[in-house]
């Protein structure tokens, strides 16, 4: 690269530190990326560090000694979570999401790139300072939200396939009961894509009783991997809450009453801020 004028430069490393969040970064990078001295590309980091902590946009963590470096860590401020989750209970409440059966539409959002990013980006500080190795959801419409956490936390995606594809090679399968029709389905995770005793973060885009999710919990166990967490986008409200097959997750919208004949909606925050310090 071109030798940048100090201003170019802090612009430059701000986009870099972005796209490579968890990531640790030696300050050699830098130095050799710009032909400048550590001590510059330091003052550099401290002006950086300051603007990401002081807008509530992450934290830059510097780690001392020969294998040291920089490390980005996204987060989402509160003020700026309320007010998206703000946005997704009144996207939800539109009546005309209401589909036969009482179902609800949700495919809009979960193809909405800047949504999921911001969904992604609160998931993943709802777990600030938790290891966790991997991403997983089951396909297909919780993908675009597994991703986007993902992202945020510089970490790969663990597919869990409902049929299991030839082209995936040998398969662990469970089968597990759905909570909102007690019926039998089958999910699978092909061998090679999780190593044993990851720590997995869950992610689904919805969830009512919990069953798709204790399923997928009940698969990792397969693997002798843990659980770092559950985020769920939206949650459904149950009559009675012991009939859930899941109480340990993270929400961030509750669905409450969804009236087909009056076409009314009700969504309010889910338990996110719940005995949460952002």
């Amino acid at each position: 690269m071109k030798k940048l004028k100090r201003s170019q430069r802090l612009v430059d490393m701000t986009h870099f530190l972005l796209e490579k969040p968890h990531e640790l970064l030696p300050l050699s990078l830098f130095a050799d990326r710009y032909g400048s001295a550590k001590s510059s590309i330091s003052e550099d980091l401290a002006i950086i560090k300051e603007v990401f902590e002081g807008e509530g946009m992450g934290e830059l963590q510097t780690l001392a000694g020969a294998a040291g470096g920089v490390k980005f860590i996204p987060r989402m401020p509160a003020d700026e979570a309320s007010s998206f989750i703000a946005e997704l209970c009144q996207m939800l409440e539109q009546s005309d999401r209401i589909l036969p059966g009482g179902y609800l539409y949700m495919s809009d959002l979960l193809g909405q790139p800047a949504i999921m990013e911001k969904a992604g980006k609160l998931i993943a500080t709802a777990f600030y300072g938790v290891e966790i190795d991997a991403v997983m959801t089951v396909e297909t419409k919780g993908i675009p939200l597994a991703y986007a956490t993902a992202g945020q936390l510089g970490l790969p995606v663990i597919l869990v396939r409902r049929d299991h594809k030839v082209t995936e090679g040998s398969a662990v399968s469970i089968n597990y009961v759905s909570g909102s029709h007690k019926s039998i389905h089958t999910m699978s995770l092909s061998r090679r894509a999780l190593r044993e005793k990851s720590k997995v973060l869950i992610v689904d885009d919805f969830m009512k009783m919990g069953g798709t999710i204790r399923g997928m919990v009940d698969l990792l166990g397969e693997f002798g991997a843990q659980v770092a967490g559950v985020g769920v986008l939206v949650e459904s409200e149950v009559a009675d809450v012991k009939d859930r097959l899941l109480h340990d997750y993270v929400s961030l919208v509750s669905l409450g009453e969804v009236d087909a004949r009056e076409r009314i909606i009700s969504a309010h925050p889910g338990n996110y801020f719940a005995g949460r310090a952002q």
